[in-house]
């Protein structure tokens, strides 16, 4: 029964220091190297990386939070420590252009699909007859009206029309 119990413990304290293991290896992949500044402490081999990676199972040890031991090592290091940086005035403009750049090119692309949908004609023809067009008039003349897309403007296009004159 004492066997067990001592399997168990040791069982525990395996997986215990194991889930420390992890915390601590997440939190390093997310602070940058001082000395190279291109790496993650826990990949870099500098001393400053193998001190900081110590600091960070020392903070665990002793009971601090994720929170905690990032806001030390900001306040020692600097906000250049960290791999994903707070959202301020100063990192506003870091963290919104993607999202500008993906909104506005989702506008473009809804307003040129709206563009190609709402033809002239048809509004012309929608007034002339005085009643709109059925489903299947409007993808008919659709059909004659809209022109076919050009060709492909690729080298090997190009090549197959010089070779077919």
């Amino acid at each position: 029964m004492k066997f067990f119990s001592t399997m168990e413990k040791r069982d525990e304290d395996l997986k215990k220091a194991q889930m420390l293991d992890a915390r601590a290896r997440n939190i390093s992949h997310n602070v940058r190297c001082t000395e190279c500044g291109s790496q993650s402490i826990e990949d870099s081999q500098a001393d400053v990386a193998i001190l900081l990676r110590q600091l960070i199972r020392d903070e665990i040890g002793a009971g601090k939070t994720d929170k905690e031991i990032y806001s030390k090592l900001e306040d020692e290091f600097g906000e250049t420590v960290l791999y994903a940086p707070k959202f301020d005035m100063q990192t506003a403009a870091l963290w919104l252009t993607p999202v500008l750049i993906a909104g506005g090119t989702a506008a473009g692309l809804v307003y040129s699909k709206h563009r190609q949908r709402t033809n002239v004609h048809i509004m012309a023809l929608d007034l002339i007859r005085g009643v709109s067009l059925t489903p299947k008039e409007r993808v008919t003349i659709l059909d004659v009206l809209i022109p076919p897309p050009p060709p492909p403007q690729g080298v090997a296009s190009r090549l197959r029309r010089l070779l077919n004159r």
